[in-house]
């Protein structure tokens, strides 16, 4: 996990098809977004400005990539009923939909049979990882990039099967 590692954005511009995202925690302690979070649970108010200093950097990569011809999607598996910070995260994702990702959400009982990594990930072009390692507060503890072949196969395969049985964005109902 060395700092000489590609970032996302590095990741995202060396992508030509497709950029995946599974989440699969309930919980994340991302430090950038602690203060909206809290202000979101104290007023029912968040940041679902494109362009405010938060969210431009994110929606530019993501339509630039898309520009491109790159698909970018993510899938979350959430347990029901929801977390607040699910129901934060759901709110906000009218960001990540007006930037051009496709997003959904699979309830967790609905993937009891699918075999899953242990940790969430990004997969690039169905070939390079960026797995994700987080601490059990959420908070973000480290990353790791990775080409393995049969790791990239065990991604796509459990991304597509999450995506196939998950709720489109805007048809998912928070429980």
């Amino acid at each position: 996990m060395s700092s000489a590692e590609p970032t996302i954005a590095e990741l995202m511009a060396q992508c030509t098809r497709s950029a995946v995202h599974l989440e699969m925690r309930d919980h994340y302690g991302v430090a950038n977004e602690a203060d909206d979070f809290r202000t979101w649970l104290e007023t029912g108010q968040l940041d679902a400005d494109p362009a405010s200093p938060d969210w431009a950097p994110w929606v530019d990569l993501v339509s630039q990539t898309i520009a491109r011809g790159v698909s970018v999607r993510r899938a979350r598996i959430v347990s029901e009923p929801v977390s607040d910070y699910i129901r934060y995260e759901h709110a906000s994702t009218i960001v990540n939909v007006q930037a051009g990702e496709d997003v959904r959400w699979l309830p967790r009982q609905r993937a009891s049979v699918l075999a899953l990594p242990g940790n969430d990930f990004w997969l690039f072009d169905d070939r390079v990882i960026r797995w994700g390692y987080f601490s059990g507060n959420g908070a973000m503890v480290g990353h790791e990039i990775s080409d393995d072949p049969h790791a990239a196969k065990l991604c796509s395969d459990a991304f597509e099967a999450v995506w196939s049985r998950a709720v489109p964005h805007a048809q998912y109902e928070i429980h």
